[in-house]
């Protein structure tokens, strides 16, 4: 996904001049394309995540239009305020890019995950909040964001990213993805974790269970519309996020059906149960730690619908 979205923006700045880049002192055999190009459009500002923040929000209310990019947590949580007050609040044409969202940076540890992003990010007015799935949805909301007035925020995987589309028709911020048809159960994905849940797809099938899958690269605003329309012909509504299942995108899909009448859906979030990751390893690793792996998504989604549990090596078979 790194690689895609440099692409995809080294594409947007050779026809837009005000195109700025600013990094955290991170990521430079990534960006080289985009460095190589236009030297003077990229800015590091070393590991200072606050002062790169408000510089990009000044750069933006002089006119430009400025991504910044620095790894999973840190241009998020830890410049929170200069994104609140300097950012969303003029509505500056800020786009923050957090590489390595959820638990791709596993074995450096809980300081380096970004697993409380989605919520923090969502819970600040004025700013739209992006988690494409694969590298096609990459580039379609890189270009989205860049064509979108005002603050947005983008989560993107790491790396090993798969492309799972080969093209999106009528991308539109705010509208999810119908990737299939299914009965009773519905599964929304967000992020990269998309993956697994059409691993998790594969399983159920075998197994005799034929969910819908939709994939949401946008989080903040969410696509009512969508939400309702399943809650109103499923009997079971799965959110899957590798994030905590806390005000994330779980919380974003449960607000929704909260405010709905009559009979509905119900919800299951699979996600992080509100807690930190403790664990030492790596990404796919800590994937089957936490119940975020293909076999352990799909063995939650039978227990709730009552069928047996079924191995995954029968599955292969």
């Amino acid at each position: 996904m790194r690689d895609r979205f440099i692409k995809t923006l080294v594409e947007i700045a050779k026809r837009d001049k005000n195109v700025y880049l600013v990094t955290g002192e991170v990521g430079f055999g990534v960006l080289r394309p985009f460095w190589e190009q236009f030297p003077d459009r990229l800015i590091n500002a070393g590991i200072a995540e606050q002062n790169l923040t408000s510089l990009a929000a000044g750069m933006a209310l002089e006119g430009k239009i400025v991504f910044t990019y620095s790894i999973g947590n840190f241009p998020t949580m830890r410049c929170l305020e200069q994104i609140r007050n300097d950012c969303a609040y003029h509505k500056a044409n800020v786009k923050i890019v957090s590489v390595g969202g959820g638990l791709a940076y596993g074995s450096l540890g809980v300081s380096h995950h970004a697993t409380e992003d989605l919520a923090i990010m969502r819970a600040l007015p004025h700013v739209t909040v992006m988690a494409p799935g694969d590298l096609t949805e990459v580039e379609y909301v890189t270009r989205a964001i860049y064509g979108h007035e005002g603050t947005c925020y983008m989560r993107i995987g790491r790396g090993h990213d798969k492309q799972l589309h080969d093209s999106i028709d009528d991308f539109k911020i705010g509208k999810a993805i119908k990737i299939k048809d299914g009965e009773k159960t519905a599964i929304f994905s967000t992020g990269a974790i998309f993956d697994e849940a059409l691993e998790a797809c594969r399983i159920l099938e075998y197994h005799g269970v034929n969910p819908s899958l939709y994939t949401f690269p946008t989080v903040k605003p969410i696509d009512r519309e969508t939400i309702e329309a399943c809650a109103c012909n499923c009997d079971w509504i799965v959110t899957l996020e590798e994030h905590n299942i806390i005000g994330g995108f779980g919380g974003a899909v449960s607000e929704v059906l909260a405010e709905m009448g009559g009979v509905r859906a119900k919800l299951m979030k699979i996600g992080l149960n509100d807690e930190y990751s403790s664990v030492v390893g790596n990404h796919k690793y800590l994937r089957e730690a936490y119940g975020l792996s293909a076999e352990k998504i799909a063995q939650r989604i039978e227990g709730v619908l009552g069928l047996e549990v079924v191995k995954m090596k029968e599955f292969k078979r």
